[in-house]
């Protein structure tokens, strides 16, 4: 084969997003006689979209060097932006703000080459003021840099632009400016105008960016789009486990949660290939997962996972200590949490916020937090923060007594919640009906909220919500009482299904000798000495 021949193809196959033929064509033209500055930027896109991230730098690397040998400043203070911006992102601050300081230095050299990579030079910049908690800079820098790229047509300096102006716009509290930006820069992407590492950035971080804002039918609709164009490419390893950990997070809000741990160990093998974007998400997601059916330990693995990417793993981890009974290390943790974030990321750390500062009964701080949730839905439309500030006003409405004035709230919760088609969410808002209707004397809808929740629980498999249910109807006046612990009545619960002893103790995480304890105390309690006993009274006593 020919030289030409391999540099065609690799060309072809780049063009028509084969990364494995490109990559192994322009790699063959490579080491036939080496690859002019455009050839080696396209195979060290290549490189870096198949997950072999050091050896794309190194490539970029050369692209970089090879526009200087050819006095292309430009192209080189472009290529080297771009390599400070990915090393930025993925968290390597020293040798990324290496190169940007190299490029400002190219780019000021030559008043062409200034600008013409100026826009990408500033958006790195207003990346920095956004992280910092500055989002009012940070939106005029991005919109400085868009006027720049429109007037030179850099369409991924544009695209980049509109997503960061979105982004400022968001923290800023104007979420119909901010989502209304995050779209249109999701046209130069559906539209194929951008590159594809720019188009993936795009993607992942307006779909991140939109559940912050809690608009989960945006995020749904680009989810299915991200999925598309990650279909159309199925070489691609970056942004792939991106793409599954965002089916992941709507699989667990829609109550498909085999789903979404599938979807979350998708995500974590296509890290191990080499997709560091997803893996935070990756293990996050399935740690959420775990932390709501009750497997506490495999939930604590899978955050302290996430958090080696160096992203704090919250509020899953704040929410997990408050299931474990540290509820003082949960309000520490969040409220550090909280403090430290910026304002988007904050209000999505609220809620959990509200729930454990109650549990603590520090209800003047849960007032707050509620009340710092309200003033942002009321200025928004999103349906999802709207049904989270209700259920949050109805909850400390409880707790300050005020039973009868949480009736409306969480009515207005539960119908946002079924619209979303969240059955978790709503099924939590009956069970604060259910607390408000006993406050207020009315046992018959006390007992029907939580037999309606307990059966959405049961089916998602949410065992500490089941227990929990079950342990506020035995406390109903109508209901009938049980001399067992909750982790009785599941052992009970257990044996009533027939399952050996050993079977309870994997099912339970525990062991043998524990689950026989536990049966002990059971046969002790209620005079009874065999499982066929047991099994009797958990279906006269509805524990089934």
């Amino acid at each position: 084969m020919t030289i030409s021949a391999s540099l065609d193809q690799g060309r072809a196959a780049f063009a028509e997003h084969r990364w494995g033929a490109a990559f192994e064509e322009l790699s063959r033209a490579d080491h036939e006689r080496g690859l002019d500055p455009v050839d080696l930027e396209r195979l060290s896109t290549t490189t870096l979209l198949l997950g072999r991230d050091a050896e794309g730098i190194d490539l970029a690397t050369r692209a970089h060097e090879a526009y200087l040998e050819a006095e292309d400043a430009a192209g080189a203070a472009r290529i080297a932006t771009w390599i400070g911006i990915y090393l930025m992102g993925k968290g390597d601050d020293a040798r990324g703000n290496g190169w940007l300081a190299r490029a400002r230095r190219i780019a000021d050299s030559t008043g062409t080459a200034a600008e013409s990579s100026a826009a990408l030079l500033l958006v790195a910049a207003a990346l920095d003021d956004l992280y910092a908690g500055e989002p009012g800079r940070a939106a005029r820098t991005f919109a400085e840099a868009f006027g720049i790229a429109e007037r030179v047509h850099d369409r991924d300096a544009t695209a980049l632009a509109q997503l960061g102006q979105g982004q400022a716009r968001l923290m800023l509290g104007d979420a119909v400016a901010g989502l209304a930006l995050l779209d249109e820069a999701m046209v130069a992407v559906t539209a194929g105008e951008i590159s594809p590492v720019a188009s993936g950035v795009v993607y992942c971080s307006v779909i991140n960016t939109c559940h912050l804002a809690f608009d989960v039918r945006r995020a749904q609709q680009w989810t299915i789009a991200l999925d598309r164009w990650c279909g159309d490419r199925p070489e691609m390893v970056m942004f792939s486990g991106q793409c599954q950990v965002h089916r992941a997070e709507l699989y667990r809000l829609h109550g498909a949660w085999a789903d979404a741990v599938t979807a979350a160990r998708v995500a974590q093998d296509r890290a191990r290939l080499g997709d560091w974007t997803g893996s935070f998400g990756a293990w996050y997601q399935e740690g959420e997962v775990q932390r709501l059916r009750g497997d506490f330990d495999a939930a604590e693995l899978a955050f302290h996972r996430a958090a080696e990417s160096g992203y704090p793993a919250q509020p899953g981890l704040a929410l997990l200590r408050l299931a474990q009974g540290r509820s003082r290390l949960a309000s520490s943790s969040i409220d550090e949490a909280a403090a430290e974030a910026d304002p988007s990321t904050r209000r999505a750390l609220l809620a959990a916020v509200v729930e454990i500062d109650l549990a603590v009964r520090d209800l003047a701080a849960a007032r707050r937090a509620a009340d710092e949730l309200t003033a942002a839905a009321a200025v928004t439309e999103i349906p999802m923060l709207r049904a989270v500030a209700a259920g949050c006003e109805a909850a400390v409405r409880l707790e300050e007594g005020d039973a009868r004035g949480a009736l409306p709230a969480l009515r207005a919760a539960w119908a946002l919640w079924q619209e979303l088609d969240a059955p978790y969410e709503a099924a939590r808002c009956r069970v604060l009906a259910a607390q408000a209707a006993r406050a207020l004397g009315d046992d018959a809808s006390a007992v029907m909220d939580l037999e309606a929740a307990r059966e959405v629980f049961d089916a998602l498999g949410a065992v500490p919500d089941v227990l929990r249910v079950d342990e506020l109807a035995r406390r109903s006046p109508g209901s009938r009482s049980t001399p067992l612990t909750a982790r009785e009545v599941e052992v009970v619960r257990l044996v009533a299904e027939g399952k050996t002893n050993r079977a309870i103790a994997g099912q339970l995480y525990l062991s043998e000798k524990t689950v026989d304890r536990h049966l002990s105390n059971v046969f002790a309690k209620l005079g009874i000495s065999s499982r066929a006993a047991a099994t009797a009274y958990a279906y006269e006593h509805a524990l089934m």
